[in-house]
């Protein structure tokens, strides 16, 4: 934990003046760095429950965890566990109840809304881009194989099905890879959360993040499966995006603070 948080100061200082000031996001973040990277640490036992398991995060785990340490009220060493939970709680599940393998927000796309319907982040993208996609969400119902809550019960697999028809249709705002140049945009700050869309049928993203500005150049903090460990990316999110054919595009997200949006923005990205 101190080699992390002394990474972190080292990178802040390569960090854009205007981004520097002080971000829980991003400070939890770096806090993190070179956690393992573990897969399925949500999938012990047959009963669904509130797991925390900081010793080793998936991409998801590791943003969920750090946006629930960026929303306790008491920060470090005056953060409780029952604080920490709660807001764990919160984020994970919809509407904030455990309810059964189908009440974790497996999608991305319905993570995002049960968060902003809660007034946890708010969509940037929404804000200052004009790219526009329609979800068509059927992956996990149709690779029920994949997962063994849905695998072994016919019920799980027709509440998931429920969702992907729920939320296929919808409309949402993104950024095609191509139009993001290595220095970002000036409207991505560091802590955001960059949702990854992936060109994948039946998925709507394939990977999350927090962004951090690197000798400005915008990269990706997250738990990297090829890496094995939570890392800043070495290039830049625009490059990483380039050699995935998987990764289509962004979507943006921001925690609120307060319950107050951002300023309006100044130009769209069309």
């Amino acid at each position: 934990m101190v080699l992390a948080l002394l990474l972190g100061v080292f990178l802040t200082g390569f960090l854009p003046i205007n981004a520097q000031k002080r971000n829980p996001v991003l400070e939890n973040g770096l806090s993190f760095l070179g956690t393992p990277y573990v897969a399925n640490t949500l999938e012990e036992g047959d009963e669904e429950t509130l797991i925390v398991n900081s010793n080793g995060v998936d991409c998801i785990t590791f943003v969920e965890y750090v946006l629930a340490m960026s929303l306790c009220p008491s920060k470090e060493k005056d953060m409780t566990t029952a604080e920490f939970r709660k807001y764990l709680r919160q984020i994970r599940y919809r509407d904030g109840k455990i309810e059964g393998y189908t009440s974790r927000l497996h999608y991305v796309s319905d993570w995002i809304n049960d968060n902003i319907r809660k007034e946890f982040i708010e969509d940037v993208t929404a804000a200052y881009s004009s790219f526009i996609d329609t979800l068509s969400l059927s992956f996990m119902s149709t690779h029920a194989e994949y997962y063994k809550q849905l695998d072994r019960s016919p019920e799980n697999r027709n509440k998931m099905l429920e969702y992907e028809k729920a939320l296929s249709g919808q409309t949402i705002h993104w950024i095609p890879k191509k139009e993001i140049p290595a220095e970002g945009f000036s409207w991505i700050e560091n802590g955001n959360i960059i949702a990854i869309t992936t060109t994948i049928p039946g998925l709507d993203s394939s990977h999350i993040g927090i962004a951090v500005y690197v000798k400005e150049e915008l990269h990706l903090l997250h738990a990297s499966s090829v890496k094995g460990r939570v890392v800043v990316e070495e290039i830049p999110l625009s490059g990483q995006l380039n050699r995935n054919k998987n990764m289509s595009g962004i979507r943006v997200l921001r925690m609120k603070k307060t319950g107050v949006s951002s300023s309006s923005p100044p130009y769209i990205l069309k």
